[in-house]
C-alpha cells in the first residue's frame, strides 16, 4: 500500500506548479497549494543539477530528516514540493533545516 502523505501524480506536481505559490532559500525552492485534506502530502526533488545520484540522494535525505524535525509545527492541509539547490550537499543537517524553515515562515505554513 502506497502512503498518502506521498505525491506521485503528474497531475498533482503539475497542478501545484501551476496554480500553487513558491518561495526559495539559497539552497531550497518550495512550491506549495492548499489540498483540503487533513494531512500534508510532500515530494522532495533534486535534479541533476545537484550532482550525481550519491549527492541527489544525501539531498533528498537531508531535506526528508529536516522535514520530519519541523512536521509538528507544519500547518495540515498542504501540498509541499521541496526542490534542492546546487549548494545543498556541502550542508549539515541544521543548516538545510533553518533553510526550509525559512521557505515555510515565508510560505506562512507553519503553526
Amino acid at each position: 500500500m502506497l502512503k498518502e502523505s506521498v505525491l506521485r501524480r503528474d497531475e498533482d506536481f503539475n497542478r501545484i506548479y501551476k496554480r500553487g505559490r513558491s518561495t526559495a532559500t539559497r539552497y531550497l525552492v518550495l512550491f506549495y497549494m492548499r489540498n483540503n485534506k487533513e494531512f500534508n502530502r510532500t515530494a522532495f526533488l533534486a535534479s541533476k543539477k545537484v550532482g550525481n545520484s550519491v549527492k541527489r540522494n544525501r539531498a533528498r535525505r537531508l531535506m526528508r530528516e529536516a522535514y520530519r524535525h519541523l512536521l509538528p509545527e507544519i500547518k495540515e492541509g498542504n501540498d509541499l514540493i521541496i526542490i534542492a539547490r546546487n549548494g545543498i550537499v556541502d550542508l549539515k543537517e541544521m543548516d538545510v533545516e533553518k533553510s526550509l524553515k525559512d521557505c515555510l515562515i515565508r510560505a506562512r505554513v507553519l503553526k
